[in-house]
Formats: C-alpha cells, structure tokens, sequence
C-alpha cells in the first residue's frame, strides 16, 4: 500500500512540474 502511495505521489509531482512548464498546454 505504501508503494502504491508512493508511486502516485510521484506521478501527480511529474504532473505538477509539467503543467508548470507548459501552461499553454492543458
């Protein structure tokens, strides 16, 4: 479970930064 959590946490972090970096893009 905490894996589970862990690899979701970084997922949403990846997606954070990349609509950082594009916000032209949604």
């Amino acid at each position: 479970m905490m894996t589970l959590l862990l690899i979701i946490s970084i997922l949403v972090f990846i997606y954070l930064v990349y609509v950082l970096l594009k916000p032209e893009k949604f």
